[in-house]
This record gives structure tokens, C-alpha cells and sequence, in this order.
């Protein structure tokens, strides 16, 4: 699966600022223009054409597939997202602060409590444990908050015919008219990611086809607008990916002195007890068991940083969305919603990300200094960065690079409120 986390990313760091307008006190009335009509791209087009015979040689009819792409236009706004995948351009530090934030902790607490009879029931028919359904569920939507809106049709059609990975979207494509087709989904509100994920857990179309499951039993597979269907095809997904039931993902672990980082790697398994002899034990001073199923270590920011011991779940939480950041995200708000209270080593940075209420203070300290950003929404956007690279600037922080961590809050905190300028008397 593909940049599904990605769409929770991109509401938390690309909000639209907010625009005063103000309006002259008499406005003559004008005449609304007349847009003028947008020319077909020929590529596009010839592209719509060709597909339109690959979707009927899969089953969808001519019928279905003029009726879902009669008014489909290219939007090359997709184009600039495909190498600019979060999971992969930010640093880990930002990437967790963001997602596992004791905002979404405190709201899947919650998200347990409301649905324990419905989690329940999934553990009993899939062997996941409620805490890692949960999170995949907090990850891809913020549970249910946060679907995408770029409608699935538009953008997967444009990446059948631009761009590179092009044979991978038309599958995708192609399978999402079979789903519409089939009644899985309606097109109206079908939005998603640029990169056509969609639903509560964030499921591409072929995913979708091949794993979501009617477990609410009224006919339908529907991900869209049905929890218990969501969250059980989320489960079924991470069984066919190998889950164990009753196993952990892994433990946060202290390194030997001098270990070789070569050893380390995902795909790099040993037997736990060869990694045990060599020094490796868990921060919280449990033992590791000396038994001999598969584990890997991983140090993804160097020895200086957290480390980890996984075993095959985690490799069945990655394979969701093929990004070590992502799988970690996944495991570590688990872990947090199992009541554990986070990682005990520090990243290697003096300045660590902040979560979403963090954020929300350091954007009402830039709207107290003046700063034109719209509202402390927790969203770090254009005109946010703008404002703190103004504020890094002046107070000397370098790189001045528009980044919210923990050394620009800090600062503007410690200087306190601006100090309004004192009133001129008039003559």
C-alpha cells in the first residue's frame, strides 16, 4: 500500500491561511465573468480512451465506465506529490511528534472505551489486539477525521497517464470503477489521497478488493461510512501479512557498547538469543527472552538514538505502508495505548518535534506577535513557516528554515507576551 499515512500528514503541516478581505462601502454591481471553456488535454484524453478498453476487457462495462469518466480532467497538482511522500522527507523526530502526539493518544483511549464490543469481537475473529487496530486507525485518519479530499477518481486517472508508476495507478483505477461498479462505494464523496487511498483505514482500491470484509453484515463492504467493516478489514490485513496472534511488535532496547551498526536492518533477522549474547537488553530492564524466533534490530537514527528489537508483527505492521517511519508510528501509539508511556531513549537532536498541541500554542505566540497565520489549529502551513522563519530570524536561531520544534516555542515562551508600544500623546 501506498502513502495512505500521508494523508494525515498533509492535513497537519498544509493548512490554508486565512484571508481578511475588506469591501469598499459602495460596489457597483459587475457582471459575474464568463469562464471560458477548458480545452481536453489530448493526452489525457487518448489515455481515457485506451483505459476505457483495458477497464472493459476487466469487466467494467462501457456503460459504467462513460457514466464514472464522462467529466474526469487531469490535475497535475498529484504529479508534484509522488516524491514528496512524508514518510521519507521528514525528519523521524517531526514524523512521530506529529502522529504520536498525547492528543491522539487521549482520543484513542477514548476510541477503545467507545468501541470495546466491536474491538472485541475483531480480536476474536482476527487475533489483533484492539490497541494496533486502533492505531492503525489513529495514524491513517486521525479515527475517522481526516479522509483526504482530493476527489479518488481525478487523481488516479491522472496518475494513469502521467508521471511515472503509471501501470500501478491504472490498476488501481481500473479496480476502483470495479468497486463503483459493484456498489462497494458510491462516487459521490469518493475523496481520498492524491494517491487514491480511502476510507477510515486508508485502504487503496486494489487492497480494498482483495481484504475490506462485511463485518456488519448489511451486504456491503463499506470503509467509507461503516466502523466495524473498517476496522475488521484492517485486521484481515494485518493477517495476511503475517500477524501472530499474542506477540509483540518489538521493545525499545539499550545497545552494547562498540555494536556493529552493519547488523542492523529490517530485513537483517537472527535468532533473538544470538542478539541477547551480544549484549542487547530492553530499556525497561525486562529481560528479552533467549528463544529462537526471527529479530531484527533497527537504529533508524543512528546508535545515538532510540533502538529496537521486531519481530515478524512489525514486519506485518510495515508491509501496511512500506516506510520504517510509518510501521514505527503504528507501534509506538499501540504501545502508548496500551498505557506505556513512550520511548525512553532521546532522539540525536537538541531540537525534537512537537505534537499538535504543542504546535497550537507555538502558532498562537506567532498570532500574538502579529504574525497573519489564521488560527492555532495545530497546522503547520505556509504561512506559519513563514512567520517562524521571521521569529528564528530575529531572535537569532539558526537555520532559520520555518521548522516548529521545540527551540522556537521555547524562545518565544521564555520572552513572554509582546509588550505593546507605548501610545504618543497627541499635540
Amino acid at each position: 500500500m501506498i502513502s495512505r499515512a500521508s494523508v494525515l500528514w498533509l492535513a497537519l503541516v498544509a493548512a490554508a491561511p486565512a484571508v481578511a478581505q475588506t469591501s469598499p462601502a459602495v460596489v457597483p454591481p459587475i457582471a459575474p465573468p464568463v469562464a471560458a471553456p477548458i480545452a481536453a488535454d489530448p493526452v489525457f484524453t487518448a489515455c481515457m480512451a485506451s483505459l476505457r478498453g483495458a477497464a472493459e476487457k476487466q469487466g467494467v462495462t462501457t456503460a459504467s465506465f462513460d457514466a464514472y469518466t464522462k467529466d474526469l480532467a487531469a490535475d497535475m497538482g498529484v504529479l508534484d506529490l509522488l516524491d514528496a511522500q512524508p514518510e521519507f522527507t521528514t525528519p523521524l523526530w517531526d514524523y512521530l511528534a506529529a502522529l504520536v502526539d498525547d492528543q491522539r493518544v487521549s482520543d484513542g483511549q477514548a476510541m477503545l472505551t467507545t468501541h470495546a464490543e466491536l474491538l472485541g469481537r475483531v480480536a476474536q475473529a482476527y487475533g489483533v489486539d484492539p490497541a494496533t487496530v486502533v492505531a492503525v486507525w489513529g495514524v491513517e485518519s486521525d479515527y475517522g477525521r481526516v479522509f483526504g479530499k482530493r476527489p479518488l477518481l481525478v487523481s488516479l486517472s491522472t496518475l494513469s497517464c502521467f508521471g511515472r508508476r503509471q501501470a500501478f495507478f491504472r490498476g488501481e483505477f481500473l479496480t476502483t470503477l470495479k468497486l463503483l461498479q459493484a456498489g462497494d462505494v458510491r462516487v459521490e464523496g469518493l475523496n481520498g489521497s492524491w494517491a487514491g487511498a480511502f476510507g477510515h483505514t486508508q485502504f487503496m482500491p486494489s487492497t480494498y478488493q482483495r481484504i475490506a470484509v462485511d463485518f456488519d453484515g448489511d451486504g456491503r463492504r463499506n470503509l467509507i461510512d461503516s466502523i466495524p467493516d473498517a476496522l475488521a478489514s484492517t485486521a484481515n490485513y494485518l493477517v495476511k501479512s503475517g500477524w501472530r496472534t499474542g506477540e509483540p511488535w518489538g521493545y525499545e532496547v539499550k545497545l552494547p557498547a562498540g555494536f556493529d551498526v552493519a547488523q542492523a536492518g529490517r530485513t537483517n533477522r537472527k535468532p533473538l538469543n544470538l542478539w541477547v549474547v551480544q549484549g542487547i537488553a530492553r530499556v525497561d530492564g525486562q529481560p528479552l527472552p533467549a528463544d529462537d524466533r526471527n529479530a531484527s534490530v533497527l537504529v533508524p537514527t543512528g546508535v545515538n538514538g532510540p533502538a529496537f528489537v521486531v519481530f515478524k508483527n512489525y514486519d506485518a505492521i510495515y508491509s501496511y505502508n512500506a516506510a520504517e517511519s510509518y510501521a514505527l508510528a503504528i507501534a509506538l501509539l499501540a504501545d502508548r495505548l496500551r498505557g506505556g508511556t513512550g520511548l525512553v531513549a532521546a532522539w540525536p537532536t537538541d531540537d525534537p518535534g512537537i505534537g499538535r498541541p504543542q504546535r497550537r500554542e507555538l502558532q498562537t505566540l506567532l498570532l500574538a506577535r502579529g504574525h497573519a497565520i489564521g488560527t492555532a489549529d495545530g497546522m503547520i502551513g505556509t504561512q506559519t513557516r513563514r512567520a517562524i522563519v521571521v521569529e528564528q530570524q530575529r531572535l537569532g536561531l539558526l537555520p532559520a528554515d520555518g521548522r516548529a520544534g521545540t527551540k522556537i516555542l521555547a524562545a518565544l515562551k521564555a520572552e513572554g507576551p509582546p509588550v505593546a508600544p507605548a501610545e504618543v500623546p497627541k499635540p
